[in-house]
């Protein structure tokens, strides 16, 4: 793919992806909001790769930052050829009584900002005849788990939409449905991970590695390890009212009340 840009890239998820695509031999363009985390992540991807690495400081929470993402992804020099929409986070509250610009912010982050860099990459790859889109969504996109998971099951259904729509043109798109995974996402939302069992747990590695094989292959749908391929297949075909009962807003909030 030559270059791929990868937003949310100093931790987590997108941190693994970019380790991973730079093994590939993959450019990067790696987009945080941290300037020196940024800065100390290309430095150790150089070294170890030997691949090229751009930073871009940006929050893709903010018009500026997503605009400026955008103007990469359009520019004709050293073309990006996959598109990783990693940046997120949980918003780590209930909504009723929740703080509203904490919920504003969780939506331009990971609904505006997959929506509008998806928009400025996907012409100029359809153009070239090739290309890839990946989104990062979640498990919790088949729950009622709050206000993430809402905004988790938007990008869900945009990517399959899109899926379809760059169906032909050489380009994919791919929804990335992680699990719980190993990383420090949860303590950043303030959530208690002790709440959910051992066994659920995946390790970054290995979602970091079936979303890039699935890329590979064009699979729309990519959910890291059998027992949440199964979940999701049970989730999709389950009574509303009973996710709701046993995934809903109570579910995440049980882990904040265990947390504080």
């Amino acid at each position: 793919m030559g270059t791929a840009l990868v937003t949310g890239a100093t931790s987590g998820i997108g941190l693994e992806l970019a380790w991973q695509l730079a093994a590939a031999r993959h450019h990067l363009v790696l987009v945080a909001r941290d300037a020196a985390r940024l800065d100390d992540v290309a430095r150790q991807v150089r070294a170890a790769a030997g691949v090229d690495v751009e930073v871009l400081p940006a929050d893709v929470g903010d018009p500026a930052g997503r605009a400026a993402v955008a103007d990469r992804l359009r520019q004709p020099t050293r073309p990006v050829g996959l598109l990783v929409n990693n940046a997120g986070f949980s918003p780590g509250q209930l909504f009723v009584g929740g703080d509203l610009a904490v919920e504003e912010n969780a939506l331009e982050v990971m609904v505006r900002a997959v929506l509008e860099l998806s928009h400025a990459a996907a012409p100029a790859m359809v153009r070239r005849g090739r290309g890839a889109i990946l989104n990062v969504s979640s498990m919790s996109a088949f729950t009622a788990m709050g206000t993430y998971a809402a905004a988790k099951s938007w990008v869900l259904v945009f990517t399959e939409a899109l899926a379809a729509e760059l169906a032909g043109t050489g380009v994919t798109a791919t929804a990335l449905c992680p699990g719980l995974v190993r990383t420090e996402f949860h303590r950043r939302a303030g959530l208690d991970a002790s709440t959910w069992p051992a066994v659920g747990w995946t390790d970054v590695e290995q979602v970091a590695a079936e979303a890039l094989a699935g890329v590979r292959r064009g699979r729309v749908v990519v959910i890291p390890s059998a027992r949440y391929r199964a979940a999701a297949l049970v989730l999709r075909h389950a009574p509303r009212p009973l996710v709701r009962s046993l995934l809903g807003p109570r579910t995440s909030g049980r882990a904040l009340r265990r947390r504080r």
